[in-house]
């Protein structure tokens, strides 16, 4: 997956996981992240695998209702297996401390409804279906609640086992399928659960993420959250620990910032020297940047992938433009011979429906337009229109070369128009004559600025 995609998945985990921990602050639950090195980071609540890195919310204290922080680690540094065997563990405690006992009564109160109902059906077939159906999600419960009083459980189901026999007996429906009531523990997945990290271990986390983080931005606000907690829990800290942390976690900024700063340098030298190569498409320049660019990363240690990759992004774009633009001279010389012809031929007629802009401009403001004016028009732009006429256009000029005669044309109509509105005193076609100008206009300022574009060596759009 891109980056830009990778990053947009991102987002929606920071989303969903926001959601979670939203919803109930107080009670989310603690479970750890391992990584490959057997070292751990707490996650406020389960930890999302999203395409190639686990994402969580990491406390960046010990303090109830601590601060967040969003962290984003490569699924490589993480062990998923013994992450997600701890998660379980947490969420089998956590719903054991605070929700257990609660579902296992409204159990019992179930069964017992059952029983009362069963005690108030007359008719065998009716009890020994609502005795099934109990005993069916009697068995299912265990597994959905984490095994909790398997025993008891157990016992119902003897119990509810020995009524379904008996029910079934006196329906004369035959024995009891004794393959339904099997009832096996689920397999449990033990990880020993951790306590809560302390104030001092909880910074040291927020440190080690910050190792392990592999985009620079996420490192820097990760060094940056450990400072603010050493700052905020500096009364529960050893204070030798905290100065010399602080000292060390300080110096990590500023050597980040300095890092950020010569990658920046880099980055704003090598598009400059880029954008000027491309506009005179010196491919073996823009060739040269890259080299450049690589070695200076190595220089500085590869501790910026992701703008190192950026960067050679931005300089291939500008190195396809250039060759394109390098195939496009190569043709351009190989024609101009033809071109410059053209351009030579052309440039009369280009001046002689200059000329006529005044005539036009009259005609499209009904300004007013006397007789040797509209006749003056008519014969710039019949003159106009049989030079065009007469001129065989290069391939590549043929759509300009069409667009300046089919001008000259509405320029002679703009005229033959004006002279009836003006005969028949009939405002409408006056508006039509006007019509007629602007687009005389408009499309002779378009042949003329194609004609030229096309007649110049190419060049890349600015």
């Amino acid at each position: 997956m891109c980056s830009r995609s990778l990053a947009a998945a991102i987002v929606a985990a920071a989303v969903l996981i926001s959601a979670r921990a939203s919803g109930a602050p107080d009670d989310a639950t603690l479970v750890r992240v391992f990584l490959t090195d057997g070292t751990s980071l707490v996650s406020y609540g389960e930890p999302v695998r999203v395409v190639d890195h686990i994402v969580f919310s990491m406390p960046a204290s010990a303090t109830p209702n601590p601060p967040l922080h969003l962290v984003s680690l490569p699924a490589a540094r993480v062990d998923w297996d013994r992450t997600s065997r701890y998660a379980a563990a947490a969420r089998a405690s956590r719903y054991l401390e605070t929700q257990a006992a609660s579902d296992y009564a409204l159990l019992s109160n179930r069964v017992a409804q059952t029983l009362n109902d069963v005690s108030r059906t007359p008719e065998p077939a009716g009890r020994l279906k609502i005795v099934e159906e109990a005993r069916a999600a009697l068995a299912e419960w265990p597994q959905s609640h984490f095994n909790y009083r398997a025993p008891e459980v157990r016992q119902m189901l003897s119990l509810l086992d020995d009524a379904i026999a008996d029910l079934r007996a006196a329906t004369g429906a035959g024995r009891f399928n004794l393959a339904i009531s099997a009832y096996a523990d689920p397999l449990a997945i033990v990880e020993p659960l951790l306590p809560p990290p302390t104030p001092q271990e909880a910074i040291e986390q927020v440190l080690t993420a910050a190792r392990v983080v592999d985009t620079a931005a996420e490192r820097t606000s990760l060094l940056g959250a450990a400072l603010v907690a050493i700052e905020r829990d500096k009364a529960a800290l050893p204070a030798k620990w905290a100065a010399a942390t602080r000292v060390d976690t300080e110096a990590a900024v500023q050597a980040e910032l300095k890092v950020d700063r010569a990658y920046q340098a880099l980055a704003d030298r090598t598009m400059r020297l880029a954008t000027r190569s491309a506009r005179i498409a010196d491919i073996k320049s823009l060739q040269f940047l890259l080299t450049r660019a690589r070695q200076r990363d190595k220089a500085l240690g590869g501790k910026r992938p992701e703008s190192l990759s950026a960067l050679v992004a931005a300089v291939l774009e500008k190195l396809d433009a250039a060759r394109q633009l390098r195939l496009a001279r190569d043709r351009w010389a190989l024609r101009a011979p033809a071109l410059r012809a053209y351009r030579g031929a052309i440039l009369a007629p280009l001046e002689g429906f200059a000329s006529a802009r005044r005539l036009l401009e009259n005609i499209k403001a009904l300004s007013g337009s006397g007789p040797a004016s509209l006749a003056l028009l008519e014969r710039k732009a019949a003159r106009v229109s049989k030079a065009v006429a007469e001129i065989v256009p290069p391939e590549e000029l043929s759509a300009a070369h069409a667009t300046l005669l089919s001008a000259a044309q509405l320029a002679s109509s703009a005229a033959q128009v004006r002279r009836e509105a003006a005969v028949a005193g009939d405002m409408t076609r006056a508006w039509d004559a006007s019509a007629a100008a602007a687009g005389a206009l408009m499309l002779g300022a378009k042949a003329r600025s194609d004609i030229q574009a096309l007649v110049r060596p190419p060049q890349l759009p600015r």
